[in-house]
């Protein structure tokens, strides 16, 4: 490669935060974690990004294989890069969101999560990696709809 560089480079994943009016209220997809890190921990569905993919496209086959859910519309919400937030090293995220309103879809856990369920905003188990900073960050945005 010509052009190469000494400085570290980050992993680059990607987290899908899916809202919804449901029976709780204002509820939230969680998917539980197959694998360590985290394993049997509830996160958001995501995961890392594949060479020679674009963001947009590793956050629509990541809810794919996660939870078998596609044909949601995802928009970029913000990014995350604290050091820290992965115990498997720097990881820098990129989350992606959509309000679904009164869509009610199924998910069913796939590849590397256990398991996949829709739990009220409000009364959230704990959550693996900065996921609780990354849903107040979708929050807030929600609250400006």
């Amino acid at each position: 490669m010509s052009y190469t560089y000494t400085y570290p480079r980050p992993g680059v994943t990607v987290d899908i935060i899916l809202l919804r009016h449901g029976i709780k209220g204002t509820e939230i997809l969680l998917i539980q974690r197959g694998h360590p890190p985290f394993a049997g921990q509830w996160a958001l569905p995501g995961g890392f990004v594949d060479e020679g993919e674009t963001l947009e496209q590793a956050a629509y086959r990541e809810l794919h294989e996660e939870t078998q859910i596609e044909g949601i519309r995802l928009q970029q919400l913000a990014a995350f890069g604290d050091p820290g937030r992965d115990p498997r090293g720097w990881t820098v995220s990129i989350a992606f969101w959509a309000w679904l309103g009164e869509m009610q879809p199924e998910a069913i856990a796939g590849d590397d999560a256990a398991n996949a369920q829709w739990w009220s905003l409000n009364s959230l188990p704990p959550l693996a990696f900065d996921h609780d900073k990354i849903i107040a960050t979708a929050k807030q945005a929600l609250a400006q709809l």
